[in-house]
């Protein structure tokens, strides 16, 4: 038992699901521009993917109740971010591990800027991953559909765009990429944030003073008005 209780991310099978995941990623990246991007992810030692538009990454990861990485925090707070302050946000299999999925989702939607992207990997319920997470003695894991998660996402002002299953649909111990298919063990989700519209103002109309007639009226004739 002692072997199961690893570091379930560290795992081949799972090193191969993040291979797979990292290389369906690489062409939403690439075209993500901005000075931040912020990756919140359950793996130890994740190193965030090459974004030649983006400055800078902040990294955070997810340790039980707490967040570490370049800077720490808990998880039962609001992000140390500003509202509207990164161009990407990339959670790796982060809804998995944290205390309150919603919280996280709704956190990465306030620090996201408006028409930024979110992705969001993770394993998907449907497939046999799960079996075998519970024989690995993972049951603190909450994995989640992406049907639900786009349910919440919707309600964080952030809208779906695509959805794509990755991987096998069993864990395998090769460590290449698997680009699975319908029934791949992990998925790849990217929404983007709803930019806000700038409401109407109606301007109400102005009475305008009629300007003072000096001439004479139309048609008049001088001798008649001496």
């Amino acid at each position: 038992m002692a072997e199961r209780d690893q570091d379930i991310f560290a795992s081949k099978p799972m090193r191969g699901l993040l291979a797979a995941e990292a290389q369906a990623l690489a062409p939403e990246l690439q075209r993500c521009a901005g000075a931040y991007a912020l990756q919140v992810s359950a793996v130890v030692r994740d190193v965030p993917p090459p974004t030649p538009m983006l400055d800078r990454w902040v990294h955070l990861h997810l340790d039980g109740s707490h967040c570490a990485g370049d800077l720490h925090a808990r998880l039962d707070e609001p992000l140390p971010f500003v509202d509207d302050a990164f161009g990407l946000v990339l959670l790796s299999h982060a809804l998995e591990v944290a205390p309150d999925p919603q919280s996280l989702l709704r956190e990465a939607s306030r620090v996201l800027v408006p028409g930024g992207m979110l992705a969001l990997t993770g394993m998907h319920p449907a497939s046999g991953w799960l079996p075998w997470l519970l024989w690995r003695g993972q049951r603190g894991l909450n994995l989640e559909s992406p049907l639900r998660i786009g349910h919440w996402l919707r309600g964080a002002e952030l809208n779906v765009e695509r959805v794509q299953r990755l991987g096998p649909m069993w864990p395998s111990s090769a460590v290449v990429p698997h680009h699975g298919g319908p029934l791949g063990g992990g998925y790849l989700l990217i929404a983007r944030k709803r930019r806000q519209a700038t409401a109407p103002i109606r301007l109400r109309p102005r009475a305008i003073a009629a300007a003072p007639v000096a001439g004479l009226a139309p048609g008049a004739r001088r001798s008649a008005a001496a």
